[in-house]
């Protein structure tokens, strides 16, 4: 199935976009220079698979590699782009891996080896494919929907512009940690997702759910979104965009972040074919969302730092212009409603688990209706459209909370052995 949808992919790619897709740009990674993706990362979550000298063993194969791969590339005066050097080691012993699986392995040995080596390169492949996709938005949807959304942002109080005055006058010291929190949300998940998988290499088996599935559902259900509510971002329909005032020449009106825009009636208005169409719903809220929830049950540390890197990253989506506060909305429900399916398919599907399924995929099929047939009203009634927005959400996070603690194991009570009577 995921190799299907790979192939469709690539199909795509190259009709709509004319480039090379996610299967062929992962394949010349093993020569050529890499581009930015998490190759280390999804080799350490491989590793998770190999006791603690089969690791040593594996980086230290990675690393070498990738020295031996920079040292020609030196030699011959390749050009790198963007100066990405490393990564095709990863690359490498992730393939070997599965080499060694197939070849030297038998039985659960060979199957779990499997499991880790696809575990891996299914994060990197998510990446190429999201990569795909966002370039497949651009290239198909030459109007957004910005206007729509932006209207009926003003019943939050258009926490974008908000968010970004306050970003502007906290100073830079925020700023770049906003932005390094903001760029590297695969660094946190794949910490959480290796404090779950700890134990697999002494197991011989994978928990049944993790947070890597729930990052890869999402990242595959996500653009999928985008195709049917194209939207580029307050910074890009209201502003300069990301470059300056390279992007004022589409936008709307170069508004953002100290003007909100005015109430009127909405209408679709073209875009660049380059922009990605990446905003409802926002997925980086959803994938925030998800490390959250997922670092629940870890140590003290890691509940700290799933709850910053939330709280970070709401702030960034906004406070940088990339997402309007009716994103967000939408990116939690999305993300609640997928974990929901994905426990339930663990566990066994039963009533309560398809009520908030049913119930999740109601309230974001409603939210994006509002935004697309309702915007002028829920501006011009602010008061009422506001707390709804936000009570619709709350319902979809009480049901998951009160449902999944239904779910949760409970302790059964310690028995004492009955005293016998004493025999006279």
């Amino acid at each position: 199935m995921a190799l299907g949808f790979l192939i469709a992919l690539e199909i795509a790619a190259r009709h709509y976009a004319g480039v090379p897709g996610p299967i062929t740009n992962q394949a010349r990674e093993v020569i050529f220079d890499p581009k930015p993706g998490p190759l280390y990362a999804g080799m350490a979550l491989m590793m998770v698979v190999l006791t603690w000298r089969q690791r040593f063993i594996a980086a230290g194969v990675a690393v070498g590699i990738d020295i031996v791969f920079v040292l020609v590339r030196w030699a011959v005066d390749a050009k790198v782009a963007d100066g990405h050097y490393f990564g095709n080691g990863a690359l490498w012993v992730m393939l070997g891996c599965a080499v060694i699986a197939v070849t030297r392995r038998t039985g659960r040995e060979r199957v779990l080896l499997l499991k880790g080596v696809g575990l891996g390169l299914l994060l990197v492949a998510g990446r190429k494919t999201g990569d795909t996709w966002l370039l497949i938005t651009s290239k198909t949807r030459p109007t957004v929907l910005d206007p729509y959304v932006a209207t009926a942002d003003h019943a939050l109080g258009n926490p974008s512009w908000v968010a970004g005055r306050i970003l502007e006058a906290s100073g830079p010291v925020v700023t770049h940690t906003l932005d390094l929190v903001y760029a590297q949300l695969a660094v946190a998940a794949v910490a959480v997702a290796l404090y779950q998988l700890r134990n697999v290499a002494t197991e011989r088996r994978f928990p049944s759910h993790h947070l890597v599935r729930t990052f890869l559902v999402i990242g595959l259900l996500g653009p999928g979104i985008y195709m049917i509510f194209p939207v580029v971002g307050p910074i890009f329909a209201y502003g300069p965009g990301t470059s300056g005032t390279g992007g004022v020449q589409w936008a709307v009106a170069d508004l953002w972040p100290h003007t909100p825009p005015a109430i009127g009636i909405p209408h679709p208005v073209p875009y660049d074919g380059i922009t990605p169409r990446n905003c409802m719903p926002s997925l980086h809220t959803a994938w925030a969302t998800a490390i959250f929830i997922h670092s629940r049950k870890g140590p003290r540390f890691l509940r700290y730092a799933g709850t910053f890197w939330l709280v970070a990253t709401l702030s960034a989506t906004l406070g940088f212009g990339y997402h309007y506060g009716a994103d967000l909305i939408a990116g939690v429900v999305f993300t609640l409603t997928i974990e929901t399916a994905l426990r339930a398919l663990d566990r066994g599907w039963d009533r309560s688990a398809t009520r908030l399924v049913a119930h999740g995929a109601a309230v974001f099929t409603a939210l994006l209706l509002s935004y697309r047939y309702l915007p002028v009203e829920m501006a011009e009634h602010p008061w009422v459209a506001g707390p709804l927005l936000l009570l619709a959400m709350a319902t979809v996070i009480y049901g998951y909370v009160r449902t999944t603690r239904r779910w949760e194991p409970k302790a059964a009570p310690l028995r004492l052995p009955e005293r016998q009577p004493e025999l006279v």
